[in-house]
């Protein structure tokens, strides 16, 4: 297994996109904890939640991408941006 840091930053002005699929998003993440090391919202100057961020211990980077892929805030479009990044934890726990 291997960590994958997918930054996911919002569309402009989706944040009821973001709303109207967070149940399903949620949802879907809970079933896959196994993979989930850490996740959360980044938050605009204003504190609105505005993209992603999720730590996965996957196989490789095909199966962050799959993850990705069936997320219902991808589903829904909420993304403008997916970055997705091998990453190695040095510091700190995951």
């Amino acid at each position: 297994m291997a960590l994958y840091a997918l930054v996911c930053l919002d569309r402009p002005d989706s944040l009821q996109v973001r709303l109207g699929a967070r149940e399903a998003h949620l949802a879907y993440v809970r079933e896959r904890l196994d993979q989930v090391k850490l996740a959360g919202p980044f938050l605009d100057d204003a504190g609105e939640m505005a993209g992603s961020l999720l730590i996965l211990d996957v196989p490789d980077r095909a199966a962050a991408e799959a993850f990705n892929a069936q997320d219902p805030y991808t589903l829904a479009g909420l993304w403008g941006s997916v970055t997705i990044k091998a990453f190695k934890a040095s510091i700190g726990q995951l």
